[in-house]
């Protein structure tokens, strides 16, 4: 099973520079079979740029997340504690085999009454435009 992940641009450019090795979230997919991300790099781009495999999902208090995964997460301390305020837990999904498109794919020309997801959405079939 595959999901579609709803990042925004900058952190989009930070994993693929290879700068952001860890995507950090508040909520996770409930079903475990998820294998493939396919990264939806959120307004103004509104486009699938690249997909990565799941390798470990870890969840933990996000000051240990933090203390962990610093060197690898694309972000600023200050904005990963903003957006983990008042959480007791989070989750780190580690991204591996990272595949940019040489051609971003336009979600609405290829799946049926696209919604942008506010976070993340199932996808039952890999994209058939999925440029290598």
């Amino acid at each position: 099973m595959n999901v579609l992940l709803s990042i925004k641009p900058k952190f989009v450019k930070e994993i693929i520079d290879g700068n952001k090795r860890y995507e950090f979230r508040k909520v996770v997919f409930k079903n475990r079979d998820v294998t493939k991300v396919y990264i939806y790099s959120s307004s103004p781009e509104k486009q699938i740029v690249a997909s990565f495999n799941i390798g470990d999902i870890i969840e933990d208090h996000p000051s240990k997340l933090w203390k962990r995964f610093k060197a690898q997460s694309g972000i600023k301390q200050k904005e990963f504690f903003s957006y983990f305020d008042g959480r007791e837990k989070g989750f780190a999904i580690e991204i591996e085999s990272l595949n940019r498109f040489e051609h971003p794919i336009d979600p609405k020309e290829h799946i049926p009454g696209f919604v942008p997801p506010q976070s993340f959405c199932y996808m039952n079939a890999p994209l058939k435009a999925e440029a290598q």
